[in-house]
C-alpha cells in the first residue's frame, strides 16, 4: 500500500468516528478504535493542562458515546485540515474539527460549538487502519440560543 493509500485511509477513518456520531451509532463509532482504544479528553492544550477524563476500551468507549449522545438534539462534525505522518504500520495525525451541537436548556434551544482537535496515534491492522489513542483537545467553545429559520 502506498503513502497516498494511507493517508486516504487513515482521512476516511477519522471521518468514519464523526459520521457514525452524527448518525448516532455508538457502537460503529467505537469500531474505529483498537479493541484497547483510549480516548483522553483535555480542556486546553496537554501540555499545559491535565486531562478531565479518560476512557479506554471499546465498551467503555461505547458508554461514553452513548452518554454524549444523550445529551444532544442532534449533532453535526465538520473536520478540517488534517496533518498525517505514516511510518510502517503506525501513524500519527491532528485533524481539526468544529462540533455543533443542539440542545435545549430550560426549555430553550441552544447551539453549542466546539474547536476540537484530534491528536491521533493509528496502528495498522489485519483489516486496516484503527486509532489505537485518541487525544481529543477542545481548544473553544461557544453557546448560544439557537432559532430555527421559518419560511
Amino acid at each position: 500500500m502506498s503513502t497516498i493509500d494511507d493517508r486516504l485511509a487513515l482521512r476516511e477513518l477519522v471521518d468514519a468516528y464523526a459520521h457514525h456520531a452524527d448518525r448516532r451509532d455508538p457502537h460503529r463509532q467505537a469500531e474505529v478504535f483498537t479493541a484497547d482504544g483510549r480516548v483522553t479528553l483535555f480542556d486546553g492544550d496537554p501540555d499545559l493542562r491535565a486531562p478531565i477524563q479518560q476512557v479506554q476500551g471499546r465498551e467503555q468507549l461505547v458508554e461514553a458515546f452513548q452518554g454524549l449522545m444523550a445529551q444532544y438534539a442532534v449533532t453535526t462534525y465538520l473536520n478540517g485540515q488534517s496533518t498525517v505522518t505514516v511510518d510502517g504500520d503506525s501513524a500519527t495525525g491532528e485533524t481539526y474539527c468544529l462540533a455543533h451541537h443542539l440542545h435545549d436548556r430550560d426549555g430553550v434551544r441552544n447551539l453549542l460549538i466546539m474547536a476540537i482537535r484530534y491528536l491521533d496515534t493509528f496502528v495498522r491492522t489485519g483489516t486496516g487502519w484503527l486509532i489505537a489513542d485518541r487525544r481529543l483537545v477542545i481548544d473553544w467553545t461557544d453557546e448560544r440560543p439557537s432559532s430555527p429559520q421559518r419560511q
